[in-house]
Protein backbone atom coordinates (compact mmCIF):
# COMPACT_ATOMS: atom_id res chain seq x y z
CA UNK A 1 0.00 0.00 0.00
CA UNK A 2 0.74 3.68 -0.87
CA UNK A 3 -0.14 6.80 0.53
CA UNK A 4 -1.71 7.96 -2.69
CA UNK A 5 -3.73 5.11 -2.43
CA UNK A 6 -4.72 5.08 1.12
CA UNK A 7 -6.02 8.38 0.67
CA UNK A 8 -8.07 7.58 -3.07
CA UNK A 9 -9.21 4.59 -1.06
CA UNK A 10 -10.53 7.27 1.74
CA UNK A 11 -11.70 9.54 -0.11
CA UNK A 12 -13.91 7.18 -2.28
CA UNK A 13 -14.76 5.39 1.25
CA UNK A 14 -15.72 8.79 2.92
CA UNK A 15 -17.77 10.26 -0.13
CA UNK A 16 -18.95 6.69 -1.87
CA UNK A 17 -18.78 8.74 -5.23
CA UNK A 18 -16.01 8.53 -7.41
CA UNK A 19 -16.45 12.10 -8.96
CA UNK A 20 -16.57 13.80 -5.56
CA UNK A 21 -13.30 11.99 -4.62
CA UNK A 22 -11.98 12.61 -8.16
CA UNK A 23 -12.95 16.91 -6.86
CA UNK A 24 -11.18 16.03 -3.32
CA UNK A 25 -8.15 14.87 -4.37
CA UNK A 26 -7.78 17.08 -7.92
CA UNK A 27 -7.45 13.64 -9.44
CA UNK A 28 -8.73 11.99 -12.74
CA UNK A 29 -11.20 9.58 -12.73
CA UNK A 30 -9.47 7.34 -14.63
CA UNK A 31 -6.26 7.73 -12.01
CA UNK A 32 -8.34 7.18 -9.41
CA UNK A 33 -9.63 4.37 -10.27
CA UNK A 34 -6.26 2.89 -11.23
CA UNK A 35 -5.02 3.83 -7.23
CA UNK A 36 -8.15 1.92 -6.47
CA UNK A 37 -7.37 -0.91 -8.64
CA UNK A 38 -3.64 -1.19 -7.84
CA UNK A 39 -4.74 -1.37 -3.92
CA UNK A 40 -7.25 -4.03 -4.17
CA UNK A 41 -4.83 -6.09 -6.25
CA UNK A 42 -2.04 -5.67 -3.78
CA UNK A 43 -4.40 -6.24 -1.00
CA UNK A 44 -6.05 -9.59 -3.25
CA UNK A 45 -9.67 -8.42 -3.25
CA UNK A 46 -12.52 -6.09 -4.10
CA UNK A 47 -12.79 -3.15 -1.72
CA UNK A 48 -15.69 -1.71 -2.93
CA UNK A 49 -18.97 -2.88 -4.88
CA UNK A 50 -20.01 -0.76 -7.61
CA UNK A 51 -22.86 -0.36 -9.85
CA UNK A 52 -23.58 1.90 -12.26
CA UNK A 53 -26.29 3.76 -9.16
CA UNK A 54 -24.18 3.98 -6.39
CA UNK A 55 -20.89 2.80 -4.67
CA UNK A 56 -20.35 0.81 -1.27
CA UNK A 57 -17.41 -0.73 0.58
CA UNK A 58 -17.50 -4.55 0.73
CA UNK A 59 -16.96 -6.28 4.07
CA UNK A 60 -13.32 -6.39 3.76
CA UNK A 61 -13.32 -2.41 2.71
CA UNK A 62 -14.90 -1.23 6.15
CA UNK A 63 -12.13 -3.62 7.65
CA UNK A 64 -9.59 -1.14 6.26
CA UNK A 65 -11.51 1.71 7.16
CA UNK A 66 -10.79 2.38 10.37
CA UNK A 67 -7.15 0.94 9.87
CA UNK A 68 -6.58 3.09 7.01
CA UNK A 69 -7.75 6.81 9.04
CA UNK A 70 -5.55 5.34 11.58
CA UNK A 71 -2.30 5.15 9.01
CA UNK A 72 -3.26 8.25 7.49
CA UNK A 73 -3.15 9.91 10.69
CA UNK A 74 0.11 8.72 12.07
CA UNK A 75 1.72 9.77 8.17
CA UNK A 76 0.24 13.07 8.51
CA UNK A 77 1.36 13.71 12.06
CA UNK A 78 4.55 12.14 11.43
CA UNK A 79 4.89 14.33 8.17
CA UNK A 80 4.07 17.71 10.28
CA UNK A 81 7.06 16.68 12.90
CA UNK A 82 9.62 16.17 10.92
CA UNK A 83 8.62 19.27 8.86
CA UNK A 84 8.42 21.48 12.14
CA UNK A 85 11.88 19.61 12.94
CA UNK A 86 13.56 21.11 9.44
CA UNK A 87 12.04 24.52 9.91
CA UNK A 88 13.57 24.93 14.09
CA UNK A 89 9.64 24.75 15.27
CA UNK A 90 10.33 21.55 17.07
CA UNK A 91 12.89 19.53 18.12
CA UNK A 92 15.81 18.33 20.81
CA UNK A 93 19.71 18.81 21.09
CA UNK A 94 21.74 17.10 23.69
CA UNK A 95 25.18 19.19 24.21
CA UNK A 96 27.61 17.81 26.92
CA UNK A 97 30.30 20.61 28.26
CA UNK A 98 33.06 20.22 31.16
CA UNK A 99 31.76 22.29 33.89
CA UNK A 100 34.00 25.67 33.73
CA UNK A 101 32.21 26.50 30.20
CA UNK A 102 28.55 24.75 31.35
CA UNK A 103 28.31 27.32 34.40
CA UNK A 104 30.21 30.29 33.48
CA UNK A 105 29.62 31.02 29.36
CA UNK A 106 27.38 28.44 27.73
CA UNK A 107 24.43 30.24 30.18
CA UNK A 108 24.09 33.26 28.50
CA UNK A 109 24.73 31.64 25.06
CA UNK A 110 21.65 29.74 25.27
CA UNK A 111 19.79 32.58 26.68
CA UNK A 112 20.34 33.82 22.94
CA UNK A 113 19.83 30.51 21.48
CA UNK A 114 16.49 30.18 22.92
CA UNK A 115 15.66 33.68 22.05
CA UNK A 116 15.95 32.70 18.51
CA UNK A 117 14.33 29.19 18.63
CA UNK A 118 12.28 29.16 22.08
CA UNK A 119 10.82 25.72 20.59
CA UNK A 120 14.17 23.64 20.13
CA UNK A 121 14.54 21.94 23.43
CA UNK A 122 18.51 21.36 24.58
CA UNK A 123 19.71 19.03 27.34
CA UNK A 124 23.34 20.01 29.13
CA UNK A 125 25.27 17.30 30.60
CA UNK A 126 28.35 18.69 32.42
CA UNK A 127 30.48 16.42 32.16
CA UNK A 128 34.90 16.43 33.14
CA UNK A 129 36.51 16.81 29.51
CA UNK A 130 37.11 13.36 28.53
CA UNK A 131 33.80 12.44 29.36
CA UNK A 132 32.68 14.97 26.99
CA UNK A 133 34.69 13.69 23.96
CA UNK A 134 33.72 10.19 25.24
CA UNK A 135 29.77 10.97 25.09
CA UNK A 136 30.36 12.38 21.45
CA UNK A 137 32.16 9.42 20.34
CA UNK A 138 29.62 7.31 21.37
CA UNK A 139 27.02 9.35 19.69
CA UNK A 140 25.51 10.02 23.64
CA UNK A 141 25.25 13.65 22.61
CA UNK A 142 25.13 15.65 19.59
CA UNK A 143 27.79 18.34 20.43
CA UNK A 144 30.62 18.54 22.78
CA UNK A 145 32.60 21.82 24.03
CA UNK A 146 35.81 20.56 25.75
CA UNK A 147 39.40 21.26 25.40
CA UNK A 148 41.13 20.33 22.15
CA UNK A 149 41.38 16.62 22.43
CA UNK A 150 45.28 15.33 21.64
CA UNK A 151 44.13 12.76 19.23
CA UNK A 152 40.26 12.31 17.73
CA UNK A 153 40.26 10.21 14.55
CA UNK A 154 36.50 10.50 14.79
CA UNK A 155 35.97 13.87 15.73
CA UNK A 156 35.66 17.37 14.48
CA UNK A 157 37.21 20.04 16.72
CA UNK A 158 36.18 23.66 16.10
CA UNK A 159 38.10 26.44 17.79
CA UNK A 160 35.63 28.68 19.65
CA UNK A 161 38.63 30.92 21.45
CA UNK A 162 42.01 30.62 23.61
CA UNK A 163 41.58 30.00 27.17
CA UNK A 164 44.66 30.84 28.98
CA UNK A 165 45.06 29.68 32.95
CA UNK A 166 44.60 32.60 35.36
CA UNK A 167 45.87 32.27 39.11
CA UNK A 168 43.23 32.10 42.23
CA UNK A 169 44.56 33.48 45.11
CA UNK A 170 42.79 34.80 48.65
CA UNK A 171 41.69 38.18 48.52
CA UNK A 172 43.63 39.10 51.51
CA UNK A 173 47.04 37.86 50.47
CA UNK A 174 50.07 39.80 49.54
CA UNK A 175 49.95 38.03 46.57
CA UNK A 176 46.56 39.47 45.49
CA UNK A 177 48.27 42.84 45.30
CA UNK A 178 50.22 41.90 42.40
CA UNK A 179 49.45 42.99 38.16
CA UNK A 180 50.66 39.03 37.59
CA UNK A 181 52.33 35.78 38.72
CA UNK A 182 54.59 33.79 37.83
CA UNK A 183 54.47 30.22 38.32
CA UNK A 184 56.97 29.79 40.85
CA UNK A 185 55.70 32.58 43.11
CA UNK A 186 52.57 30.76 42.69
CA UNK A 187 53.61 27.24 43.79
CA UNK A 188 55.34 28.20 47.15
CA UNK A 189 52.04 28.41 48.37
CA UNK A 190 49.74 25.04 48.94
CA UNK A 191 48.16 24.42 46.07
CA UNK A 192 44.48 23.25 45.71
CA UNK A 193 43.63 21.76 42.28
CA UNK A 194 40.78 19.19 40.85
CA UNK A 195 40.96 15.56 41.43
CA UNK A 196 42.12 13.36 38.40
CA UNK A 197 40.91 12.50 35.68
CA UNK A 198 40.27 16.36 35.03
CA UNK A 199 41.87 17.68 32.12
CA UNK A 200 42.56 20.67 34.01
CA UNK A 201 44.71 18.65 36.51
CA UNK A 202 46.58 16.94 33.84
CA UNK A 203 47.48 19.84 31.81
CA UNK A 204 48.85 21.77 34.49
CA UNK A 205 51.20 19.30 35.50
CA UNK A 206 52.57 18.10 31.70
CA UNK A 207 52.75 21.81 31.41
CA UNK A 208 55.04 21.81 34.47
CA UNK A 209 56.96 18.91 34.45
CA UNK A 210 58.29 19.57 31.04
CA UNK A 211 59.59 23.15 32.59
CA UNK A 212 60.91 20.81 35.46
CA UNK A 213 58.24 22.30 38.30
CA UNK A 214 55.85 19.99 40.23
CA UNK A 215 52.21 20.34 41.42
CA UNK A 216 52.46 20.42 45.21
CA UNK A 217 48.70 19.61 45.82
CA UNK A 218 47.54 19.62 49.28
CA UNK A 219 44.21 19.97 48.76
CA UNK A 220 41.63 19.33 45.96
CA UNK A 221 38.14 18.76 44.82
CA UNK A 222 36.14 17.39 41.74
CA UNK A 223 33.96 20.61 42.18
CA UNK A 224 35.17 24.38 40.56
CA UNK A 225 33.19 25.99 42.96
CA UNK A 226 34.67 23.92 46.28
CA UNK A 227 38.10 25.27 45.05
CA UNK A 228 37.11 29.05 44.96
CA UNK A 229 35.77 28.33 48.14
CA UNK A 230 38.74 27.23 49.96
CA UNK A 231 40.98 29.40 47.99
CA UNK A 232 38.55 32.47 49.41
CA UNK A 233 39.07 30.77 52.67
CA UNK A 234 42.58 31.22 52.63
CA UNK A 235 43.67 27.44 52.57
CA UNK A 236 45.82 27.86 49.46
CA UNK A 237 45.78 29.19 45.99
CA UNK A 238 44.87 27.53 42.31
CA UNK A 239 44.94 27.61 38.81
CA UNK A 240 41.91 27.72 36.57
CA UNK A 241 40.90 27.99 32.87
CA UNK A 242 40.52 32.06 32.87
CA UNK A 243 36.49 31.53 31.54
CA UNK A 244 36.29 30.89 35.44
CA UNK A 245 37.41 34.14 36.39
CA UNK A 246 33.42 35.87 37.22
CA UNK A 247 33.28 32.32 39.16
CA UNK A 248 35.89 32.56 41.33
CA UNK A 249 35.74 36.10 42.05
CA UNK A 250 32.38 35.53 43.09
CA UNK A 251 33.24 33.50 45.30
CA UNK A 252 35.62 35.52 46.93
CA UNK A 253 39.22 35.14 45.71
CA UNK A 254 41.08 36.76 42.95
CA UNK A 255 42.13 36.18 39.72
CA UNK A 256 45.83 37.10 38.26
CA UNK A 257 47.53 36.89 34.90
CA UNK A 258 49.86 33.41 35.20
CA UNK A 259 53.10 33.49 33.26
CA UNK A 260 56.42 31.79 32.86
CA UNK A 261 55.46 29.68 31.86
CA UNK A 262 51.73 30.83 30.22
CA UNK A 263 49.77 27.41 29.76
CA UNK A 264 46.64 28.15 27.40
CA UNK A 265 44.88 25.85 24.93
CA UNK A 266 41.76 26.04 22.43
CA UNK A 267 38.54 25.67 23.68
CA UNK A 268 35.77 24.46 20.66
CA UNK A 269 33.16 22.44 19.85
CA UNK A 270 33.16 18.55 19.03
CA UNK A 271 31.17 16.84 16.97
CA UNK A 272 31.26 13.46 15.15
CA UNK A 273 33.43 13.18 11.92
CA UNK A 274 30.88 10.41 10.71
CA UNK A 275 27.83 11.50 11.98
CA UNK A 276 25.86 14.50 11.14
CA UNK A 277 24.11 17.19 13.03
CA UNK A 278 20.00 17.69 13.25
CA UNK A 279 19.08 21.17 12.08
CA UNK A 280 18.31 21.93 16.21
CA UNK A 281 22.41 20.75 16.54
CA UNK A 282 23.58 22.95 13.43
CA UNK A 283 21.32 25.96 14.34
CA UNK A 284 23.12 25.48 17.73
CA UNK A 285 26.60 25.15 16.36
CA UNK A 286 25.90 28.28 14.43
CA UNK A 287 24.88 30.15 17.60
CA UNK A 288 28.26 29.13 19.16
CA UNK A 289 30.11 30.03 16.43
CA UNK A 290 28.73 33.29 15.95
CA UNK A 291 29.33 33.87 19.70
CA UNK A 292 32.07 36.82 20.36
CA UNK A 293 34.26 35.54 22.72
CA UNK A 294 36.93 38.61 22.57
CA UNK A 295 37.79 39.35 26.41
CA UNK A 296 37.06 35.61 27.67
CA UNK A 297 40.34 33.50 28.05
CA UNK A 298 42.96 36.86 27.91
CA UNK A 299 43.45 35.93 24.54
CA UNK A 300 40.84 35.20 22.01
CA UNK A 301 41.58 33.92 18.40
CA UNK A 302 38.27 32.69 17.29
CA UNK A 303 39.13 30.55 14.53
Amino acid sequence: MTVKQLRAFLAVAQTLSFAQACERLHLSQSALSLSIKALEESLGGALFSRTTRNVRLTPEGEALLPLARRLMADWDNARDEIRQRFELELGRVTVAAMPSFAGNLLPGILKDFRARYPKISVTIQDVINEDVIDRVQIGQVELGIAFEPAAASRLTFTPLYMDRFVAVVPSDSPLAESHDLAWDQLLKEPFIALQRPSAVRYMLEETLAAQGQTLPVELESHQLSTVGRMVSAGLGVSAVPALCIGQMQALGARCLPLRDPVIERPIGVLQSSERGLSVAGQALLDTLMATPFDGVGLASPQA
